[in-house]
């Protein structure tokens, strides 16, 4: 990317992650001048052409867009394209940014084929499903001085930031029993995830429950050890099978426990967007610490005066990602799940600073060492997590131990 260029960003996936959070954040970077031109390869027009028309988004952006792949004007928009996201990433000039907002079983491949035509890569959680798998793209990216980031926006919600500072200082004790829980909505099972979402492929423990296992290592230090997953199959709508509710219990490196639950449960009359929060209950030197955090409920209840998703009383949540007026022209994004992904471009902008190969690989270095934005480098323990998680859940809930070392793997526990 020569340096007076910023640079263009092609996501790859057009689905309810890019509508809601990754196209207006990427729109308002672009309206600040952080990047360039903006493209979207989906594997049919569909979703591209719903993109292109969302009234809230051209309200909030006006005068901007993006390039489909394909031209869901040109085509049938039911036609699939599975082949050509790899034409496009051909086509981009090197290192620009693509952003893989992909199904879970899909990441590894979209990753390594985007590094490989020397694109930085931003990619929503979790970065791939195997430890091996992680650890192939650190290497590749690093050799090819390209930033590779995971889009764990929950690292941006300053109640995360405010708990690791005070843990990390001393001031919480040490990590001993926890709690967590993100739900989602009933009518998830409508939407694509039931295409996807399905037990041979993923479940909603991989799919959400990582962001809080990711979370008590970023604010504890601590390593996973031990990992449970017992799912109850459900059927969609459609007829397939998901591991739609999920209870997981996550051991680590100090003896701690935590316990997750996951589903796609919440009532759709329910005020929130979903259910969500984590407690954890900590030893302190004379007495115990606790950090409760609420994070479905902001202080913020609305009885409207026409319905939203069928309902009039909400109780929205501020923090994540809204859209509201600060003066100007249109809208701007506010909330963690904005300012994770601006900090991922930045992370790249700073990448790119570099003069050459070796200055772009000391300041990938820096960047995993400072241990905020999610790498390869610094979090591939979710990867341990996901990988046990998944051997455990489809074997009834057997407990899996992570081993770490040279060549960190999982296995089923042993008793004697």
């Amino acid at each position: 990317m020569p340096e007076s260029k910023r640079p263009m960003v092609t996501i790859v996936g057009g689905g309810m992650i890019t509508q809601i959070q990754i196209l207006p954040s990427l729109y308002h970077l672009q309206r600040l001048g952080a990047i360039g031109d903006i493209a979207i390869s989906a594997l049919n027009g569909a979703p591209l052409k719903v993109l292109a028309e969302d009234s809230a988004l051209r309200e909030a952006f006006p005068g901007q867009g993006f390039t489909p792949y394909p031209d869901f004007r040109k085509v049938n928009p039911d036609e699939k394209f599975p082949a050509l996201f790899e034409d496009v990433l051909r086509k981009m000039p090197k290192r620009n940014i693509v952003f893989i907002a992909l199904p879970d079983q899909l990441h590894y491949g979209a990753v390594r084929k985007a590094l490989e035509n020397d694109q930085h890569v931003i990619t929503v959680k979790p970065l791939v499903l195997k430890h091996k798998e992680a650890v192939e793209i650190e290497h590749l990216a690093l050799s090819k001085g390209l930033f590779c980031g995971v889009e764990y926006h929950k690292r941006f919600d300053d109640r995360a930031l405010m708990t690791r500072q005070q843990y990390r200082s001393g001031n919480l004790g040490e990590f001993k029993l926890g709690h967590a829980w993100l739900n989602e909505p009933w009518y998830y099972r409508d939407s694509n995830f039931q295409n996807w979402c399905t037990c041979e492929n993923s479940d909603m423990f991989t799919y959400v429950g990582c962001h809080y296992v990711d979370q008590v290592a970023f604010v504890t230090g601590l390593m996973p050890t031990e990992v449970s997953v017992y799912g109850v199959k459900d059927a969609y709508p459609n007829g397939r099978d998901g591991y739609l509710w999920c209870n997981a219990i996550v051991n680590w490196s100090n003896g701690a426990s935590l316990s997750v639950l996951d589903g796609m449960c919440y009532p759709n009359a329910a005020p929130g967007g979903n259910t969500q929060g984590i407690q954890m209950f900590c030893k302190g030197s004379k007495d115990a610490c606790v950090v409760l955090h609420d994070d479905q409920y902001r202080g913020l209840k609305h009885c409207y005066e026409r319905p939203s998703d069928n309902k009039t009383y909400h109780e929205p949540s501020p923090d994540y990602f809204k859209l509201v007026y600060r003066g100007g022209r249109g809208l701007e994004p506010v909330g963690y799940g904005y300012r994770s992904i601006e900090a991922l471009v930045r992370a790249v902008l700073r990448v790119e600073a570099g003069s050459d190969l070796a200055a772009r690989q000391t300041a990938i270095r820096e960047i995993d060492a400072e241990g905020i934005l999610s790498t390869p480098a610094n979090s591939a323990y979710n990867e341990l997590v996901i990988e046990a998680g998944r051997l455990s859940i489809l074997n009834q809930g057997r407990p899996v131990v992570i081993e770490y070392g040279k060549a960190p793997t999982v296995r089923f526990k042993e008793y004697r």
